[in-house]
């Protein structure tokens, strides 16, 4: 038998796999609950509403996202530039249109949600925020080691190349195409004044 916290956490990452490809109000929670092989009983137990539950599900999303970048940003011996740019590549291999496979939760329900849970809001606002300070981070030691220059602020540039990145997510959804991927690297390796 599962412990109490596994059960937890296997009900946020099968809603996490639901959700990215259907979308928060799609999605009910007797289907997560189904799908996670877990008694409704249980639900209520670990989440005391639909809000609180999608509020931990996007908290335990960015907590496993940010772990992985965090990993893909920290290779030794490898340029600021190099492993900013590693990033964006595993991006538009995550990320792409064939198949989310649960890795696109900011970008699925970033524009869904944000007018319906306040709480919900906050933890999109607080997972991005640590993404794009990661990013700040990166680029600000790539000045440092050389391997990359930026026109204005690292601050301003991360925050717009993540802007970037998350636009192309949807247009690549919208249109079916990788190319609005195709578009924000090639974007992003001007931005960063790469060769």
């Amino acid at each position: 038998m599962a412990a109490p916290t596994d059960t937890r956490q296997h009900i946020l990452d099968t809603a996490q796999l639901i959700m990215a490809r259907r979308g928060w109000a799609a999605v009910g929670i007797n289907e997560v609950l189904s799908a996670a092989g877990v008694p409704k009983g249980s639900f209520y137990h670990w989440f005391s509403s639909k809000d609180a539950f999608g509020e931990a599900m996007l908290r335990s999303y960015f907590t496993d996202y940010l772990a992985e970048m965090d990993d893909l940003l920290a290779r030794p011996g490898v340029s600021a530039a190099d492993r900013l740019m590693s990033y964006w590549r595993h991006w538009q291999a995550t990320q792409s249109v064939e198949e989310c496979q649960g890795r696109c939760l900011a970008v699925k329900l970033g524009a869904e949600v944000a007018d319906l849970s306040e709480s919900m809001r906050l933890a999109l606002g607080e997972g991005t925020t640590g993404i794009i300070e990661r990013i700040r981070r990166t680029i600000q030691e790539g000045i440092t080691d050389g391997s990359l220059t930026v026109d204005g602020d690292p601050q301003q540039t991360a925050q717009t190349l993540y802007a970037l990145w998350l636009g192309a997510s949807i247009m690549a959804k919208i249109h079916r195409s990788r190319a609005p991927m195709d578009n924000a690297l090639t974007a992003t390796t001007h931005i960063l004044h790469l060769a």
